[in-house]
């Protein structure tokens, strides 16, 4: 009877509607809790294999790059070995002693295991704690041009770099090696920040799972689910070698970093489904209201609007509350930064070339009728001078000194660098009663002074070009292009002044970018011809040179005079190849003259700089069989504004090869006889403009006699240029200058007719059988 009530009890208080609703409600969010719990586990494990996968991706890359940096500075010290012209010479005469030493030294210098030589006859020369490899693996590699890549030494991989060896025709490769053992590759496993262990091995010493992986791509082994792998091929140097990079990366310990992240879910949940059967009422609606508010405010924040949310508690959703707001200020103030320096110049401080487009563009838009907007191209004067002479630090400092004077003289206006030693500046809504050439003297006159840096006192002197809207443009683009064209003209004109744009600049920069391909073009086809003037000795009664002087007969233009193509030449850079042209032409040329005859060929500044002009000449006198003493390259003195000790180095290099030195346009430049101490010139040109002002009756005759009087004290030649008039040649004579050019003897003529020339002048044939 007491058991019969207990059941009948038991039904009543589960026969309760509240009650099985609530046992309801209880089992169905345990479920779905249990439901989300597996799937939030088995996300997290996805998660972590994915964040896995990508890490092991990007650290490969790294070790790729890794690879590359160490092969590249393996390069860069065989580079500087293999351009030395005693290694050179070395390698030329097989000279074994020098090259080992040559190599021990670089090996050691460069931390590598090996260092050797592969010759064009197949012999390796070289330094190493092993065996090193043969030629014929690696000759088709090197052969190809390939630089870099994987060889085989003693049974084990290298990482090696190749630089040509050449004088100037190619005598072989030098090769650098670095071995990728356990060791190397440890060392650079733990530059990473993810636990990768790194080998490089052959394909062929492989495990066949490992080898049949696809490459660049992370894979699991089908009977080892713990690891993650990824194969990458390396290049190679040696044929037969097939390298691969073989990253390993354990999963089980990625996972291992989120079990307290799956206790803590865990923990969250039983605390859930806790609190839903005590208070699922209300803890619903007390988590569903602010999350809600989180959401809302999560949309706007994804729609770049930042909105915070309101905090009513400091329980775990108001704390995430207050950190999501913490969160929006910082992401709002990264923005800010990300923008600031996205659209200014780091150094400066003004606005770049994209902020200042956008402000112009946004000014022309809102330009009333009647109003002007002002752009202003600056380019400092002799800047790379500063940099060269006082040092990047000072030339950096300088920059921010007139971006400082800029702001402040002009505070009404944009001022910004556009880069390098350039800035823009922008006067907006400029009425009609502003005067314009008012506006551009004032701007001038912000770099008429210098301005002094750590007690050195720096020229800041400035050209400007300046476009006007809308008589110049009405678009952004077209007004600075106009602003550039008009300080292109300016820096022509001189230092230190102001041009405003013409449409004739445009029309000039057309023309100017037409003669520039068809210099492309001329240098390519070989449409420049070789002319020489004759150089007369007058203390010897003879002819003494000619000197060479390149002309360009355009196909289309007719003759072009080197007045007009050589200043694009050097601004363009394309004068190095048409320089090396002439000087190959000049020595080809002259080679079939008589020996007592010599050319004289111009060097311009930005030529005499590159490093390989001693080899381009040593070449040009190889080939041609011209005798070193019967090429003279004349200078001018510009070559020493830059760097006066590798000018020096250069010019000693020269008079090394055996060829004569003239220095050009003597008596125009300020500092000509600081360089007559420092080097001793073969002979000093006297510039025309001197001999010109000798029937002016001005004192270019006493400035002549001084010259004359220095070389001859220096023991250096003289000779004087623009000689026309026989009155001139006469005092010239008298003077005691030795040698004359000019009209008075002949003009330029065609190479072909020098022959003609010289039997004319001597009044018998010229033989040309006896240089053949």
């Amino acid at each position: 009877m007491i058991a019969r009530n207990m059941l009948a009890g038991r039904r009543l208080h589960f026969a309760s509607l509240s009650r099985r609703i609530a046992v309801l409600y209880t089992l169905l969010f345990g479920l779905v809790l249990a439901s989300i719990m597996v799937l939030v586990n088995h996300g997290i494990q996805r998660f972590a294999e994915n964040a896995a996968t990508r890490d092991l991706a990007a650290h490969a890359r790294v070790f790729d790059e890794i690879l590359e940096l160490r092969a590249r500075q393996m390069r860069g010290s065989a580079d500087v070995l293999s351009r030395d012209f005693g290694f050179r010479e070395a390698v030329a005469t097989d000279d074994a002693a020098t090259i080992s030493s040559a190599l021990a030294n670089l090996q050691t210098r460069s931390n590598a295991s090996a260092a050797f030589v592969i010759g064009l006859d197949a012999s390796v020369t070289g330094s190493g704690r092993s065996a090193l490899p043969s030629a014929e693996s690696m000759w088709s590699a090197l052969d190809e041009g390939q630089e870099r890549g994987v060889i085989e030494i003693g049974g084990k991989l290298a990482l090696a770099a190749a630089s040509p060896v050449e004088a100037p025709d190619l005598l072989g490769w030098l090769v650098l090696a670095q071995p990728l053992d356990a060791a190397e590759m440890s060392r650079l496993g733990r530059l990473a920040a993810l636990g990768v262990e790194a080998r490089v091995r052959a394909k062929q010493a492989l495990p066949d799972g490992i080898a049949a992986m696809p490459l660049g791509q992370v894979s699991h082994l089908l009977t080892e689910n713990e690891h993650l792998y990824r194969v990458s091929a390396l290049p190679s140097l040696a044929n037969g070698v097939e390298p691969r990079l073989v990253l390993r990366h354990s999963l089980q310990a990625t996972l291992a970093e989120y079990t307290s992240l799956r206790l803590l879910l865990g923990l969250f949940a039983g605390l859930g489904l806790a609190l839903v059967i005590l208070l699922s009422g209300r803890i619903a609606r007390s988590i569903a209201s602010p999350i809600s508010r989180l959401d809302l405010a999560a949309r706007a924040m994804a729609q770049g609007r930042a909105r915070h949310v309101q905090v009513d508690s400091e329980d775990e959703v108001g704390r995430l509350a207050t950190s999501f707001n913490h969160m929006v200020d910082a992401i709002e103030e990264r923005e800010k930064r990300i923008t600031h320096v996205a659209l200014h110049d780091g150094l400066t401080n003004l606005p770049n070339r994209k902020l200042f487009v956008g402000q112009l563009q946004s000014a022309l838009e809102r330009r009333h009728a009647d109003e002007r907007i002002m752009v202003v191209y600056v380019d400092l004067d002799d800047f790379k001078v500063v940099n060269d002479t006082l040092g990047h630090p000072f030339g950096d400092s300088l920059l921010c000194r007139v971006a400082e004077d800029l702001k402040a003289r002009i505070p009404d206006a944009v001022v910004a660098r556009m880069g390098g030693d350039e800035f823009a500046i922008m006067l907006n809504r400029l009425g009609p009663q502003s005067s314009i050439p008012a506006l551009a003297d004032n701007l001038q006159a912000c770099f008429g002074q210098g301005i002094e840096i750590e007690g050195q006192l720096a020229d800041a002197s400035a050209s400007l070009g300046i476009a006007i809207a809308p008589a110049d443009g009405l678009d952004s683009e077209t007004l600075m292009k106009n602003a550039d064209l008009a300080l292109y003209r300016a820096k022509r004109e001189g230092k230190g002044t102001h041009h405003f744009f013409e449409t004739a600049l445009d029309e000039q920069a057309q023309k100017r970018r037409r003669m520039e391909l068809d210099l492309r073009t001329a240098i390519r086809d070989g449409q420049f011809e070789m002319n020489f003037q004759p150089l007369y000795s007058l203390k010897e009664d003879r002819l003494k040179a000619f000197e060479a002087l390149i002309r360009w007969p355009h196909p289309e233009l007719g003759m072009i005079s080197p007045a007009e193509f050589i200043p694009l030449a050097e601004e363009t850079g394309l004068i190095i190849p048409i320089g090396e042209w002439v000087i190959r032409e000049s020595c080809r040329q002259a080679a079939a003259w008589p020996d007592d005859l010599s050319v004289a060929v111009n060097v311009s500044p930005k030529q005499f700089m590159t490093p390989n002009l001693p080899a381009v000449i040593l070449q040009a006198l190889t080939t041609s069989g011209l005798a070193p003493q019967r090429l003279e390259l004349e200078i001018t003195e510009s070559i020493f504004i830059a760097n006066v000790d590798t000018t020096l180095a250069t010019l000693h290099r020269l008079r090394e090869l055996g060829v004569r030195i003239a220095l050009d346009d003597f008596g125009t430049g300020y500092s000509s006889l600081s360089y007559l101490r420092s080097f001793p010139f073969d002979k000093l040109k006297i510039d025309q403009s001197f001999v010109t002002d000798l029937l002016n009756g001005g004192n270019s005759g006493a400035v002549i006699r001084a010259i004359i009087a220095l070389a001859d004290a220096l023991g250096m030649e003289t000779l004087a240029e623009g000689v026309e008039e026989k009155i001139q040649a006469d005092i010239l004579a008298r003077e005691g200058c030795r040698q004359i050019q000019g009209y008075l003897l002949s003009r330029p003529m065609h190479g072909a007719d020098v022959a003609g020339f010289v039997a004319g002048l001597y009044g018998q044939s010229w033989n040309r059988s006896k240089r053949a």
